[in-house]
């Protein structure tokens, strides 16, 4: 037999596909369908404009051609001027690259600044597909603890006291994923300046940006005329324009490590998606009063499950914000897999155990509430009331 790349074969299986299996299937009566909470997608279409315009595109002959490798230079233009406009600081079309989604932002910018044997921060709970690359390119993953008892937020300290002369980055994500907690902005300063004091990057996934609960700006590191010497800044515009399905998503970095993301892109996609970057331009272009009637709603969204979860009998909400909630569960005894099948085969429940998301985790659950309506936010806290009292629930 072929023998397989034993760092990609030591990998998990994605998390997702798995808890999916638990349904696959099934068939649920109309009085308690299913409600999925585990993947992040909005709980919307994108609009009839954004659509005609693909279609009409379509006709073009050049749409089905590659673009540049770094994307579109309208695009970049576009999603530069508004970084500029948002985070203010200098930032131009040349700091930005368009991607096949945020997840192949992640796996440039650590094909540019790690190599195999190195170390990267990864905060618990982490973002699973983080860590599956890491360990499929053999860079090691250094994991502050999580702390439930600050709403999430990493320890600044402690991650200074990780780092050594082998790490190269410190990961955050925020808005986070999985536990929803939006980081402060004088934390976010606060990993900046360590980060530029070692002399690392500061990798900050802000893919869920556009869901914050104001519209205060979250952090001035843009600000800073030297910027691009430390940070690494990765977005999506899969959600804010409900376009999940077409890949497309950007990087924001200083020259250097361009010309190193520009190399690898060229060597995986050769450049992202053409009408995917073309419905994200639309949308930087045309579709801002259709993002903020959005926001609204999210945001009511986000305030009727806050309630409704951190109100439950046993069930503690950690964190909530933007796309997710992170829950700890009231079964000790049980692993999260265990509790999270069980809501799922007794109860119609479809969440995703802790344990997907780094070591320790198993006593938490990730509720991805955005794919859902407000009216869902009773019955769900009715669904976790009632495995609570169910004996066979999770067994």
């Amino acid at each position: 037999m072929t023998t397989l790349n034993p760092l990609l074969a030591a990998v998990a299986a994605p998390p997702i596909a798995e808890a999916q299996r638990w349904v696959e299937g099934r068939v649920f009566p109309a009085d308690r369908p299913l409600i999925d909470l585990a993947q992040a997608v909005p709980g919307y279409a994108p609009p009839d404009a954004l659509t005609a315009h693909l279609a009409e595109r379509l006709r073009d002959p050049a749409m089905h051609r590659y673009t540049a490798i770094l994307g579109l230079p309208a695009l970049r233009a576009a999603l530069a001027a508004r970084f500029a406009r948002y985070y203010g600081g200098a930032i131009g079309p040349a700091n930005v690259a368009i991607t096949a989604g945020c997840n192949q932002a992640f796996c440039l910018a650590m094909a540019a600044l790690a190599r195999p044997g190195d170390q990267v921060v990864l905060p618990l709970p982490y973002y699973f597909n983080h860590r599956m690359w890491l360990d499929a390119t053999g860079i090691e993953a250094l994991h502050p603890a999580f702390r439930p008892d600050a709403g999430g937020v990493p320890d600044v300290e402690e991650v200074a006291r990780l780092i050594t002369d082998r790490t190269r980055a410190i990961v955050l994500v925020t808005p986070n994923n999985p536990t929803g907690a939006i980081y402060p902005a004088e934390t976010l300063r606060a990993f900046y300046d360590l980060a530029k004091r070692r002399g690392i990057a500061l990798v900050l996934d802000e893919t869920y940006i556009d869901f914050l609960p104001t519209d205060d700006r979250p952090h001035d590191l843009f600000e800073d005329p030297d910027w691009g010497s430390t940070v690494v800044h990765l977005y999506s515009f899969s959600k804010v324009f409900a376009i999940t399905g077409h890949r497309v998503g950007a990087l924001t970095a200083g020259p250097a490590l361009m010309a190193q993301v520009e190399k690898a892109m060229d060597c995986v996609a050769i450049c992202a998606p053409r009408i995917g970057q073309e419905a994200a331009l639309f949308g930087l272009e045309q579709l801002g009063g259709w993002v903020q009637g959005n926001t609204a709603p999210m945001r009511e969204r986000a305030t009727v499950f806050r309630a409704a979860l951190s109100q439950l009998e046993g069930w503690r909400l950690v964190s909530l914000g933007a796309f997710f909630a992170y829950l700890e569960h009231p079964f000790p005894e049980r692993d999260a897999v265990t509790v999270a099948r069980g809501l799922a085969l007794e109860h119609n429940l479809l969440t995703l155990p802790g344990s997907m998301f780094g070591p320790g985790q198993d006593r938490f659950l990730r509720v991805a509430f955005a794919n859902v309506g407000s009216d869902a936010a009773p019955i769900v806290a009715d669904r976790l009331t009632a495995a609570l009292a169910s004996p066979r629930d999770a067994a």
